[in-house]
């Protein structure tokens, strides 16, 4: 698998297997080799699937006996909040669940296997997905250790709270993972990472059996090299789940392999927010971005800029991650695991019998959350819900789009990331290049809610336009 190129690695098995040059079994067996090699270093692999090695086997054993599943023998690693049996452990990298089993499978992992993916492994992240501590660093957890960028191990920051999830897909451990973002947490690692990231809509994408924070923002999605490998694993991903009412909302469930379109940068209007978004860059990054902007004005794109969102400086708060925390878990502890405590508050307890090892940062934030007891009808966290969905839908991105007629908005990195998880609506990361150190750098599109295809159609242009994308150099790996 040529892990710098534009090619679909998923595209790429295919055809070779199609050939007789490759299976699945040898396809796990890169991985595992590739996770011997630099896992030691980088920290990003916390469980390996006992059966994977005999769920390839049987996947090339029942290749070409009719019809198999669009992922049929394909690798995936799993971030460790989401529910995942075949003996392995789900912790949120928390000590106070590092014996925890899930009582079943999440939803998404139930779609992938469905597919016919191999789920080879559980990945690090950032404790309680970086909803713990004020100052925890991303890819920190007490169970999992420091995950490492594999761009400049203990130099570049990872990204959080996918962090695993993305070191692994850049080391090629995996060519594809699963993230969850409540705010962020698929597009940092997946923009530190140099990898695509698709966040989608809350709604598209079932959250039933992910260790959760907060009900209006959580959602998954893909991590990995290419915008069609990742398009593709959506595409299985998305659903309606009786589980996770929300999922109603999607108006459908459209094929978005169809929406990689080298032109798809023709003919759209994209806006581009500086104020507040641009305040702590870099020169360097702003003249990456400005070529950026060109080479998609050179391929057809007018380039609105500014677009600035005028809510941008609003007061925000982060009380409804707050209050919707402690309802959210304490559920998903007492319905989802065994062998571990049954609330935040055996939790906390918990974390507070081990500080050495447990509370290296603290646990400020959960604390926090308990001490709102959950409670959905005060007027702290109504008031702060409204205000979150008009400044960050109707004041926000939404008159944005409209004030100008746009189709997107782009931004570096994750710098837009809160304000459109505030909203729930979806965003598709990108590798734009790299600084002069080789710190990566991403292009994010984000759009209205349901806006997937016409974000992928634009990402998946961009990236064949700009060919951005190189491996991490391989000294830095070598263990």
């Amino acid at each position: 698998m040529t892990g710098g190129s534009r090619v679909s690695a998923i595209q790429e098995f295919w055809q070779r297997r199609h050939k007789g040059v490759e299976t699945a079994e040898e396809w796990v067996w890169t991985c595992l080799t590739a996770i011997a090699s630099h896992n030691a270093r980088l920290n990003a692999i916390k469980e390996l699937n006992p059966y994977a090695m005999g769920l390839a086997q049987t996947a090339d054993r029942t290749y070409g006996q009719g019809a198999v599943g669009p992922l049929h023998g394909v690798p995936i690693v799993v971030k460790d909040n989401v529910a995942v049996q075949s003996d392995m452990h789900t912790t949120a990298g928390s000590l106070a669940l590092a014996e925890a089993y899930a009582t079943g499978e999440a939803f998404i992992v139930r779609k992938l296997r469905a597919a016919g993916a191999i789920i080879l492994g559980k990945t690090n992240l950032t404790e309680w997905a970086n909803f713990m501590a004020d100052h925890m660093p991303n890819g920190y957890s007490a169970l999992g250790g420091q995950v490492l960028n594999p761009y400049g191990p203990g130099v570049f920051d990872v990204g959080g709270s996918s962090s695993g999830s993305g070191a692994a897909v850049a080391a090629g451990m995996a060519p594809v993972a699963i993230g969850t973002e409540t705010s962020g947490s698929i597009l940092s690692p997946s923009s530190q990472n140099s990898l695509v990231g698709i966040k989608p809509t809350v709604g598209l994408v079932s959250r039933a059996g992910i260790i959760p924070i907060a009900y209006s923002q959580d959602t998954a999605g893909p991590m990995a090299k290419t915008v069609a490998d990742a398009a593709l694993v959506l595409s299985v991903l998305q659903g309606y789940d009786s589980a996770d009412p929300v999922t109603a909302m999607a108006p459908g469930y459209p094929d978005y392999v169809r929406d990689l379109d080298p032109q798809g940068l023709r003919q759209v209007r994209i806006g581009v927010p500086r104020h507040i978004y641009w305040d702590d860059t870099t020169d360097e990054e702003r003249a990456l971005f400005e070529q950026a902007l060109d080479l998609m004005r050179r391929h057809g794109a007018t380039i609105i800029d500014p677009a600035d969102i005028d809510t941008a400086g609003a007061d925000w708060t982060y009380d409804v991650l707050l209050y919707e925390f402690r309802v959210a878990v304490n559920a998903y502890l007492a319905q989802w695991l065994q062998g571990g405590p049954r609330t935040l508050q055996e939790v906390i307890a918990f974390n507070s019998s081990h500080p050495a090892k447990a509370l290296k940062y603290g646990q400020a934030v959960l604390i926090e959350s308990e001490g709102t007891q959950g409670r959905l009808t005060d007027a702290r966290y109504l008031r702060a819900r409204h205000q979150d969905l008009i400044w960050s839908r109707q004041e926000g991105i939404d008159r944005t789009l409209a004030r100008h007629d746009l189709d997107a908005l782009v931004f570096l990195g994750a710098k837009g990331a809160d304000i459109a998880a505030r909203a729930g609506y979806p965003s598709v990361t990108v590798p734009l290049g790299y600084t002069r150190e080789g710190r990566p750098l991403a292009m994010t599109f984000t759009g209205s809610a349901f806006q997937e295809a016409r974000l992928i159609r634009m990402a998946f242009a961009f990236e064949q336009a700009s060919q951005a994308r190189r491996d991490p150099q391989k000294p830095r790996l070598t263990v």
